[in-house]
């Protein structure tokens, strides 16, 4: 990482240096937007939760006016590190985004540190000899490098910030698998005693850790240590059976044979290519829906949920409106990343055709039983749960977990350690479930919208009048969902102009009728998202119902409430924490804002004041 003009460190206590020298980035609640931001480098952090990690689950009324305080003072502490460090953080839609190069950043270099290795033993697998002991040398020294850059627990300093900490938990499971990684390297290299000395403590630390166990043992046994090898694995038996009720695993129970015949333990390379999984049952490939031959547009996120979970193993909160296509963007990129997950992608959904949400023991039962789990579940919902994590250690799994009503919904679910990840849809935030990326949906851009609605009647017909291409789909609200609806009526309509069709929109039709008559989940959908509303929310939804459309102000808003506009603002801002509410102007003042409800829940809305004003 030498000689770049700024260093930042966070494998170890936040530290950012210039020139060689450290500076001070600032009080605390600057140095967590900061250590956020450095988190997930280069990509964009939602505006939610850096209010979580700086002031956890009560935020004060003006939290969203103090961060961007602190986002200005970190603009101007780099700006005076650094030429051109005003403009590295970014205001996007929905957050803020730090740029840094892989030099600036440890974290950076050590992931590129680890994915360079990493090619290295793919290479050496497919080599013999001196050419593959020199490329296995070399992969072995990138990942000591890449361990080495750790200088203790990540962000040590910070971590009674909940976020953070998951993040620094998150980035502490990837360094243990690296250190596996580099043990089973060393190990094919012949330094037995090394490896057998360094991981001492870290099987200390990680008990259950199989990999970890396996290849601890096997350097103890090639080092002569062949009794401590075998108290090893006895204490590991004792501690799986008393914690999880299960039996040691295929590759610890070899290793273990192996030390009973005193004989020399398979290769760990081969074991490392070809392990068995726990539960040998016929294990799910795709069990998903049909990737949609005319997906459209979603380019930019689609990217980052791929790099998020396929390279980086990391899990994906996906969260928007209902119709703004979060199932379709998740299951094309799932398809995607097929070759990733070797034991399976399959699609989990969280409610009934009715929309209720379904019992986790249901949905745990039906997992287990996907994934051709063999031992019998016990009864108690939480030992589900803890035998549903110890099923993930070892698989390599996606899970898309649809339409998830709340983090406690959706907790027991999500893989923990492992090469195991999840894409979790979900209509509103979920601050709950740790520190997954998140990424937000909104309605199609204007021009993504048109080029869908040309797939579905005729690029032809788009193109002889594209004005009224745009006034159909904004009509419907740039909605996936309306568009492929209407979208499909209208290639029906061959002699219908679609200008006419435009202006039938526009004057006024049951857009919520005709949707729900030919797509009939979604009404239930709406029903139930109704219903598990606060009742506060309700009435605020419901009067907001009564607006003439589902752009408005806060002064628009303040006359529907009858309320000041000082008390509507803070109804307003319950509704954007919620994702109820979508503000379409950023960083500007509440006077100046243009507020929008999601098209379908306005429409809804509007239903249940209706009886009201007849």
């Amino acid at each position: 990482m030498a000689g770049s003009a700024v260093q930042f460190r966070v494998l170890g206590e936040l530290a950012v240096e210039v020139g060689g020298r450290e500076i001070d980035p600032g009080p605390r609640k600057r140095r967590l937007v900061l250590a956020l931001l450095l988190c997930r480098a280069n990509s964009v952090v939602s505006t939610d939760l850096l209010t979580e990690a700086v002031w956890g689950d009560e935020p004060p009324r003006t939290a969203r006016k103090n961060l961007q305080v602190h986002v200005s003072g970190l603009r101007a502490l780099l700006s005076t590190a650094s030429p051109g460090g005003a403009t590295r953080i970014a205001h996007r839609p929905g957050g803020y985004q730090l740029r840094v190069e892989p030099d600036e950043l440890d974290l950076l270099h050590f992931e590129r540190l680890v994915r360079t290795a990493r090619k290295a033993s793919l290479l050496a697998a497919e080599q013999a000899g001196r050419a593959a002991s020199g490329v296995c040398e070399h992969a072995a020294r990138l990942l000591d490098e890449a361990l080495a850059l750790w200088q203790g627990d990540m962000l040590a300093d910070l971590g009674d910030s909940g976020v953070i900490r998951d993040e620094a938990d998150r980035w502490s499971l990837r360094r243990l698998t690296v250190c596996e990684d580099w043990a089973e390297t060393s190990v094919g290299l012949g330094r037995h005693t090394v490896v057998a000395d360094r991981l001492a403590e870290t099987v200390r630390a990680h008990p259950l850790r199989e990999r970890l166990l396996a290849v601890h043992m096997t350097a103890l046994h090639r080092s002569g240590r062949r009794t401590e090898a075998l108290a090893c694995y006895d204490e590991y038996r004792k501690l799986l059976a008393a914690e999880l009720g299960l039996d040691v695993g295929p590759a610890v129970a070899a290793v273990h044979r192996s030390l009973l015949a005193d004989a020399p333990p398979a290769p760990l390379a081969q074991w490392v290519r070809d392990r068995p999984r726990r539960g040998a049952a016929p294990r799910p490939r795709l069990l998903l829906p049909a990737d949609l031959d005319d997906f459209t547009g979603r380019t930019a996120e689609a990217a980052e949920l791929l790099d998020s979970v396929g390279t980086r193993r990391r899990s994906v909160q996906l969260s928007g409106p209902l119709g703004v296509g979060k199932t379709a963007l998740a299951v094309h990129c799932a398809h995607r990343l097929a070759a990733d997950f070797p034991d399976g992608c399959l699609l989990i959904r969280m409610r009934r055709p009715d929309g209720t949400t379904r019992p986790m023991t249901s949905l745990l039962a039906e997992l287990r039983r996907i994934t051709g789990a063999v031992q019998t579940p016990p009864d108690d919902e939480d030992d589900v749960a803890a035998l549903w994590q110890a099923e993930l250690m070892d698989r390599a799994l996606l899970l898309v977990i649809d339409d998830a009503a709340s983090a406690a919904s959706v907790r027991p679910l999500l893989p923990g350690s492992g090469d195991s990840a999840a894409v979790v849809t979900t209509r509103c935030g979920l601050p709950g479930i740790g520190s997954p990326h998140r990424i937000e949906l909104g309605p199609y851009p204007l021009r993504d919208a048109v080029e869908f609605l040309g797939s579905l009647v005729g690029t032809h017909r788009v193109l002889a009048d594209r004005a009224a291409a745009e006034r159909v789909v904004a009509a419907v609200g740039l909605l996936p969902l309306t568009i492929r609806l209407y979208g499909g009526k209208l290639a029906a309509l061959r002699h219908t102009s679609l200008r006419a069709y435009a202006s039938r929109l526009e004057r006024g039709a049951a857009i919520l009728d005709e949707l729900t008559t030919a797509e009939p989940a979604v009404r239930p959908l709406l029903v139930g998202w109704w219903r598990d509303l606060p009742s506060s929310v309700r009435d605020t939804l419901g009067a907001l119902g009564r607006l003439t459309g589902p752009l408005f102000t806060l002064a628009d808003a303040a006359q529907v409430l009858s309320l000041q506009e000082e008390d509507a603002y803070r109804l307003l801002e319950t509704l954007l924490e919620r994702r109820e509410l979508e503000s379409q102007l950023a960083e500007v003042t509440a006077h100046t804002t243009l507020y929008e409800l999601p098209l379908l829940s306005y429409l809804y809305a509007r239903e249940q004041v209706v009886p009201a004003q007849a």
